[in-house]
């Protein structure tokens, strides 16, 4: 079931900072620093905005959202170890990719995953859920991680991180175990099973936020922007912003600057609304009985439009 937000609350647009595959929709990208900014999407009723990625999963039965759009090695597909990008590989099916190998995302520029590419599998490759280590840069595609899976939520420095599981069904119909959901980001080259969250209870690590995206009907976990994206703080990336903030549409708030991108500002319980900003009160963040169970309490601080 699609449950639809109030996209007028909305402002951003969603790129991904860290890693990714190709599929349709959100606008997404990623960059070399490990983590993942994504457009920020339709909340309460207005606009659009961008945030940033995330942490483990595992492929599984269970269908889940998307939120995205679609579309470096051990080896590459023609069994070089230079590294050069060769001709792109389906993330979904796998299936060019044998005797040892596996579809992964990958860079032509070092910079954004932009393109796919069949890799060798590690010895010992790491499941979903274990500790894993990229070669080279963050967008390789060379990791440590089994067929299905890749590295993600990376430390910058080390290149480490944990092994995260790729979506598996299709671009319109991902799966992803419970309490995963699929998002499908950087044109496509990136679809990774993400844990889901609650923005007012978020569960999430420590280093990221909980925030949706465009065309997703989930709350998912992050990586964040850490001190930067504070209450009415200009903002491009739906996790641009601190925890329990959104990239939201500018005119929500008379504090907000009108010319920005988006303008971070607070989640609020509609059951037990605290807003601050002049005239401010809690919009629901979905139409009147299209909330998802446990999701019906969620709304963003704004004035109404």
């Amino acid at each position: 079931m699609t449950h639809r937000r109030l996209s007028h609350l909305a402002a951003c647009v969603l790129p991904l900072l860290a890693c990714g595959p190709k599929a349709p929709a959100a606008d997404t990208e990623a960059t070399s620093d490990g983590t993942t900014a994504a457009p920020a999407s339709t909340g309460p009723t207005t606009g659009t905005a961008p945030t940033s990625t995330g942490s483990t999963g595992s492929t599984g039965s269970s269908s889940s959202s998307t939120t995205g759009t679609t579309g470096g090695s051990f080896l590459d597909c023609n069994g070089s170890t230079t590294g050069s990008i060769t001709e792109e590989c389906d993330l979904w099916s796998q299936v060019e990719c044998t005797n040892g190998t596996k579809c992964t995302a990958s860079s032509t520029n070092g910079d954004t995953w932009n393109t796919s590419t069949c890799v060798d599998v590690a010895p010992n490759p790491g499941k979903p859920g274990d500790p894993c280590t990229v070669e080279g840069t963050p967008v390789s595609g060379k990791d440590t991680c089994e067929k299905g899976s890749m590295c993600w939520h990376l430390d910058k420095d080390t290149l480490s991180g944990t092994c995260v599981a790729l979506c598996a069904g299709s671009q319109e119909n991902p799966e992803c175990a419970p309490g995963t959901s699929c998002l499908i980001a950087d044109e496509g080259y990136l679809i990774l099973c993400l844990p889901t969250c609650d923005p007012l209870a978020p569960n999430c690590l420590p280093t990221e936020v909980c925030t949706t995206q465009p065309n997703g009907d989930d709350f998912l976990c992050l990586p964040g922007s850490g001190d930067a994206g504070q209450l009415n703080d200009p903002c491009e990336y739906a996790n641009a912003c601190a925890l329990g903030l959104f990239c939201a549409n500018p005119s929500l708030a008379s504090e907000c600057d009108p010319m920005a991108a988006g303008c971070c500002l607070p989640f609020c319980d509609l059951t037990n609304p605290q807003c601050t900003n002049q005239g401010a009160m809690c919009l629901p963040w979905y139409d009147i009985g299209m909330a998802p169970p446990g999701y019906e309490n969620v709304g963003v601080c704004g004035v109404q439009p």
